[in-house]
């Protein structure tokens, strides 16, 4: 996977590759989210990417990534909610 806003290939952590399949989140919905989604950075290497699906009944998905050589997914989330 290739992330065009970053540049950057994907790296998908097991953990987030299980929390996507369990929360049955698609490879085409992730890399969606990272390229399309609304990012809250943590700090210069630390975000958070959160997107609305239509047809999903879960709020915003919302995926954890850290920015190195590549875009780390290290987990991924669903009924999330941006925190004040």
């Amino acid at each position: 996977m290739q992330s065009k806003r970053f540049g950057l290939p994907v790296h998908v952590t097991r953990h987030a590759a299980e929390r996507m399949t369990e929360r049955k989140i698609s490879q085409i919905e992730l890399v969606d989210l990272i390229d399309t989604g609304m990012p809250r950075y943590k700090d210069d290497t630390r975000l958070w990417v959160a997107k609305e699906f239509k047809g999903r009944a879960d709020n915003l998905i919302c995926a954890a990534v850290v920015l190195e050589d590549r875009l780390v997914v290290k987990t991924v989330m669903h009924h999330f909610k941006w925190e004040k």
